[in-house]
């Protein structure tokens, strides 16, 4: 006859166990002694190891007590579906495992490589925290609803940052998000990005049709647009129409 603590010691695990088996019905408990104290006999040792054994190879303690009462075809077929179920968790943690390893790069957790690749241009051209995070938001958000859209518009701007003169201009209209709608900057700076856009070669015959759900959340967003940016586009209009 052994103490719950010499139990414990010859299974290889802790009192804690012990009682948490006996808490779970998997380990009978055993009467006490004249002095209170239960004593265990071998059997319980031999459970108690079975017990620890199979808890450590993954199986849960929900069928550990199945297990222990199953003849062999039985127990077969329980563990073949627990191992059924644990190939599913380690995919799971896997996957998860990738998506933890992807935070690593960044925007590219989000949106494409190429989308990833632009906004990276951004903050090199010198562009408000803002005018970045704006960016992301809206790129994050067309990616999501309409990538091949997305993939359209990333690649023609890519091709615009190669040119000096347009990351200038847009590094202007990041600026000029604070100015006053009357600012007298405004109508150069509208003007120097129509003659830019004029002498773009011309766009595909089939342009992006952007998807009207993107247009409203678009317009919902508040840092899309601000007093001067919105004069701006109305300068650019006119000066479409006289042109």
């Amino acid at each position: 006859m052994i103490t719950i603590g010499q139990l414990a010691a010859s299974a290889g695990c802790t009192v804690k166990a012990v009682r948490h088996y006996h808490e779970r019905g998997l380990l009978p408990e055993p009467e006490r002694d004249a002095s209170g104290y239960r004593r265990y006999r071998a059997e319980h040792a031999i459970a108690l190891i079975k017990i620890r054994t199979l808890a450590e190879a993954g199986v849960p303690l929900s069928r550990v007590k199945e297990l222990l009462a199953a003849d062999e075809e039985q127990f077969a077929a329980a563990i073949a579906d627990i191992e059924s179920a644990l190939r599913a968790q380690i995919r799971r943690m896997e996957l998860s495992r990738q998506r933890v390893l992807r935070l690593r790069a960044g925007d590219e957790l989000f949106v494409s490589a190429e989308i990833a690749d632009y906004l990276r241009q951004l903050e090199e051209l010198g562009l408000s925290e803002r005018g970045v995070r704006t960016e992301r938001d809206l790129w994050i958000l067309m990616h999501t609803v309409s990538p091949d859209d997305a993939a359209s518009w990333v690649a023609e701007k890519l091709t615009a940052m190669a040119d000096p003169e347009f990351r200038e201009i847009y590094r202007a209209y990041d600026a000029a998000y604070d100015w006053p709608a009357d600012d007298p900057r405004l109508p150069a700076l509208a003007d120097r990005t129509s003659r830019w856009l004029l002498n773009q070669p011309p766009g595909p015959d089939h342009p992006v049709q952007v998807d009207p759900i993107i247009v409203r959340m678009l317009r919902t967003s508040e840092p899309a647009s601000s007093p001067s940016w919105r004069r701006l586009d109305e300068l650019l209009t006119d000066l479409s129409v006289d042109r």
